[in-house]
């Protein structure tokens, strides 16, 4: 999308100006702030979000995603400080309350472990799901896919029914660089899957989105920021306090297998890690075999 775009909102086009003739920015430096600031604005408009109604949670959510997207942590500390900055305007010209800037931070350079749940807060917020709401069991299977398979939250709301190769007991997912690979699901997440495709059938599937597994109540293919208030609200019903978004089911999934036994580079397999660095944070092939070990050692394969 071309950023500037965005100078046709007037705020924009003010803080522009503000960032040029208070802050004595060149135009390229002005041009940088847009660009960056342009990332965020695409984000929330997705989401039907106002820049100026972005809570904190969502904006944490937007820098998951940029990490998701292989945006190299120097340049995620630069778009944060375009971000902070933009949000400091806003507050000096009175159009927000309170900066929901305040309180994020630039990527460390060191590995850091992500909050984690315990498998009795998966259980809690998984069984939190009213089954009799008409999109329960979309919301029970989303949550089991997170959780089963490690998913990010792009491959989750981008997943294909084309992808599903449940007698298999895989889904098939297109990961970071546009790579695909297979991955075992679990029994008890297909057993929700599959529960939930007997109710999609019932939903007005919009033309866009007729391969994609989960929906909204439009029958279009949900937001990455939709699956964080689902997660989110699901939390909160199970009473779980932690500040948790869709990508804590994934670090949980890969601590718990570790946990459990399950190899390091099976974990890799499964996340998708291009480097086995990256998946060793958690510890500080044939599919056959990597299959196996996600079926002996995922705790909600216990006791089937």
């Amino acid at each position: 999308m071309n950023a500037e775009k965005y100078l046709e909102d007037p705020v924009v086009a003010k803080y522009c100006s503000y960032l040029m003739l208070e802050r004595s920015y060149s135009d390229n430096t002005e041009l940088s702030y847009l660009n960056d600031l342009s990332k965020l604005l695409d984000y929330l408009s997705d989401a039907h979000i106002s820049y100026t109604d972005a809570s904190y949670e969502v904006l944490q959510d937007f820098l998951i995603d940029l990490s998701e997207l292989g945006i190299a942590q120097r340049s995620q500390a630069r778009i944060i400080s375009g971000i902070k900055s933009f949000y400091k305007f806003l507050l000096a010209e009175q159009l927000i309350e309170v900066d929901p800037t305040e309180m994020l931070s630039s990527p460390k350079l060191s590995r850091h472990l992500p909050n984690v749940l315990t498998i009795d807060e998966v259980n809690a917020i998984i069984d939190s799901v009213d089954l009799s709401d008409p999109l329960g069991h979309r919301n029970r299977a989303m949550l089991e896919t997170l959780y089963s398979c490690g998913l990010r939250v792009s491959e989750l709301v981008n997943l294909q029914l084309s992808n599903l190769y449940l007698n298999e007991e895989y889904i098939s997912v297109i990961g970071k660089g546009n790579k695909q690979r297979l991955v075992p699901i679990s029994p008890k997440a297909i057993h929700e899957i599959q529960n939930w495709l007997k109710d999609r059938s019932d939903f007005p599937v919009d033309k866009s989105s007729s391969d994609i597994v989960f929906l909204n109540r439009r029958g279009k293919k949900l937001t990455r920021v939709m699956v964080f208030y689902i997660v989110k609200a699901h939390a909160e019903k199970a009473g779980v306090v932690k500040e948790i978004s869709p990508h804590t089911f994934r670090h949980s999934f890969a601590t718990h297998l570790l946990e459990g036994g399950a190899n390091l580079r099976a974990i890799q397999e499964m996340l998708g890690h291009e480097s086995i660095l990256t998946t060793e944070i958690y510890s500080h092939i044939d599919m056959q075999r990597l299959r196996e070990e996600v079926i002996q050692f995922h705790p909600r394969n216990q006791g089937k």
